[in-house]
């Protein structure tokens, strides 16, 4: 089948800065990484004015047929170049976004994925392969660390998001599966598991398989909407930009 994708904003007053979009054969999923209230990010344009010329880059990339890193590794550079001599581009919080890149043939799956966007495909046996950067959440469980975590992106020893430097690509964690249906999703949606507790990631692979991706849009907006001052379920954001993307083989 084609790709699917849903995706909301968490306020509809405010960008949806996340991302996606597919061809026939490769799709895309970023997830912007928004710089705190009142922390300049030296950046006149935005997050989603980033994540949408960089999700169009990468999967201008794929869609070509080159390796993925250095997709997204071009992807980087040029995506930086548009703004390069109106923003700083040196501000540690500059616009910048997790990664999902994905591309199918020949049976196989090729994957990318960069930050704390997910990937799960099914493992033949009722299950899910779960494919994740998990150094975000190692570092926020390192409780002497965790009110310094916006120091640690893109450098050495921390975690890696792609923003202006290309050597993002190559902490990114690649590599091939069998072809078989699949998800991934920005941490918006992977918050029914992450936060909620609500799904195991094998549960939400089977609701998406059997749904499509606007079910767990759905279902995260009911968890959210029945804690909406966060007081039972601790959270950065009442509402997330949620995104989700899914695949089958055909037949």
């Amino acid at each position: 089948m084609p790709f699917l994708i849903a995706t909301e904003p968490g306020d509809p007053g405010r960008p949806n800065e996340d991302f996606a979009a597919a061809t026939a054969t490769s799709a895309v999923l970023l997830d912007g990484a928004t710089a705190p209230d009142g922390l300049d990010d030296g950046c006149s344009h935005g997050v989603a004015w980033y994540t949408r010329r960089l999700g169009a880059l990468l999967l201008a990339g794929a869609d070509a047929g080159a390796p993925l890193r250095d997709s997204l590794a071009e992807a980087i550079a040029t995506a930086s170049a548009l703004h390069a001599d109106t923003c700083d581009l040196d501000n540690r919080q500059t616009p910048s976004a997790t990664v999902v890149a994905v591309r199918v043939g020949g049976g196989r799956l090729e994957y990318l994925v960069l930050s704390d966007s997910v990937l799960l495909v099914e493992d033949g046996a009722g299950g899910a392969v779960v494919v994740a950067d998990t150094r975000l959440d190692d570092l926020r469980a390192e409780p002497d660390r965790r009110g310094a975590i916006r120091d640690l992106r893109n450098v050495p020893g921390g975690f890696w998001t792609a923003g202006a430097d290309t050597r993002a690509a190559e902490e990114a964690i690649t590599g091939t599966l069998p072809a078989r249906p699949f998800a991934a999703m920005t941490d918006g949606a992977g918050r029914v598991a992450e936060t909620f507790g609500d799904l195991n990631w094998g549960q939400i692979l089977a609701l998406v398989s059997d749904k499509g991706p606007r079910s767990l849009v759905d279902r995260v907006r009911v968890l959210e909407r029945a804690d909406p001052e966060r007081s039972e379920f601790p959270r950065g954001k009442a509402s997330d930009d949620a995104t989700v993307l899914a695949w089958a083989p055909e037949g």
